[in-house]
């Protein structure tokens, strides 16, 4: 038996994170549980680090730090607070993956901390390419660290191109269910809910990542990633509505073949391979029967009336700082709308005019990330009012 593979788990009281705990569960034998973390949930990550025992946890918001400690004051748990210690806890000698599951923008830090510690990324944050997709994957080449996706759409097209890494892609579909609202007509969306775009047809994830799929940002987003994960030009990326999402994404060839990654959605099946890779680890998951969904159908996206995804392709064409506004904006929009400030149409609307307002930097430094985040997180909050 080869060592166990030492795993960082950054956000592990979120969806992908919890659900990576599940996955841990099934291979103990494998994988070390090494550093646990969350933003705010003190409650959840206590009760994970009595069950997992990791070496090490962080809690984020430094006012539970006491909390966690004196509940872990009886196990061998190293307990640290605040934003700074998860960039210094990646790079423990003993940790060999980092599962970074962390919402938003504050993925970006950590996980440049990570691939400079020579540390492998499982991305389950999309942001971090988003953002910073030049910066990361440069330092990912110097650092020699391989970047595996979580997403199930990018881990899609990465298990299709398994064995082919040596073939030129001439094209890539990601797959979108279209969220709740497909087919909506902009005057019905007007008056939508929270609660109503909170309710994802098939997927079970956060609430942010939610309602970016349900103004088709999260597909947006991905289409970014997708640009710096497999090096690819904007016009070699395109999206398709598959509402029953089990095709999950599809790479065409030079040749004109096209090879598709199917299953039933379930976020454990990337989370693991992206943890396993190269290897497929037996699983209990449900099977997908072909019987069960007589129809795949696909259709194409409504840009017209979900302008996030536009937004996203013009902000890839730009380059620069144009990904890392818009980024910034839609953080913002989306917990305006969570929060009742401003009504579904405006996120897209919003987003937009920070993307046209806010300062462009063509070949930004690390600082001119963090600068241009904070000015469009500004201008956002102005235009909310």
């Amino acid at each position: 038996m080869t060592a166990k593979k030492g795993i960082a788990i950054l956000g592990s009281t979120g969806s992908i994170g919890t659900q990576a705990l599940e996955v841990f569960e099934s291979y103990e034998s494998y994988f070390e549980l090494v550093v646990l973390t969350a933003h705010s949930n003190a409650d959840l990550l206590i009760e994970q680090a009595l069950k997992y025992k990791p070496n090490t946890v962080v809690i984020v918001d430094e006012s539970k730090l006491q909390l966690v400690k004196t509940a872990l004051q009886h196990e061998d748990i190293k307990v640290f607070a605040g934003e700074e210690s998860l960039s210094q806890v990646v790079a423990f000698h003993d940790v060999h993956i980092v599962l970074t599951a962390l919402v938003g923008y504050a993925g970006l830090k950590p996980t440049l901390a990570a691939i400079e510690a020579k540390k492998n990324i499982a991305l389950a944050n999309k942001e971090t390419l988003v953002v910073a997709g030049e910066l990361v994957t440069r330092l990912a080449k110097e650092n020699g660290v391989n970047i595996y996706p979580v997403d199930s759409e990018h881990s899609a097209i990465f298990q299709c191109l398994a064995g082919e890494f040596h073939n030129p892609i001439e094209k890539i579909y990601l797959t979108a269910s279209g969220g709740p609202f497909r087919g909506w007509k902009k005057e019905a969306l007007a008056t939508v809910t929270p609660q109503q775009a909170l309710k994802h047809p098939n997927w079970s994830m956060g609430a942010k990542i939610t309602i970016d799929s349900a103004t088709l940002m999260n597909k947006g987003l991905e289409v970014i990633e997708a640009k710096w994960l497999f090096q690819l030009a904007p016009d070699q990326i395109d999206v398709i509505v598959h509402p029953q999402s089990i095709v999950h994404s599809l790479v065409q060839f030079e040749d004109g073949s096209m090879k598709a990654q199917m299953g039933l959605p379930d976020m454990k099946l990337p989370i693991q391979y992206a943890l396993t890779y190269p290897d497929r680890f037996k699983t209990d998951f449900p099977r997908f029967n072909f019987l069960d969904y007589p129809q795949l159908t696909f259709e194409k996206p409504d840009r017209e009336t979900f302008l996030n995804l536009n937004l996203a392709y013009e902000a890839m064409e730009l380059g620069g700082t144009a990904a890392c506004a818009i980024n910034a904006a839609n953080e913002i929009t989306v917990q305006a709308f969570l929060d009742q400030k401003i009504g579904f149409l405006q996120i897209a609307e919003i987003n937009e005019k920070v993307m046209r307002t806010v300062e462009f930097v063509q070949t930004p430094s690390y600082e001119d990330y963090v600068h241009i985040d904070t000015l469009a997180r500004q201008k956002a909050i102005e235009l909310i009012g």
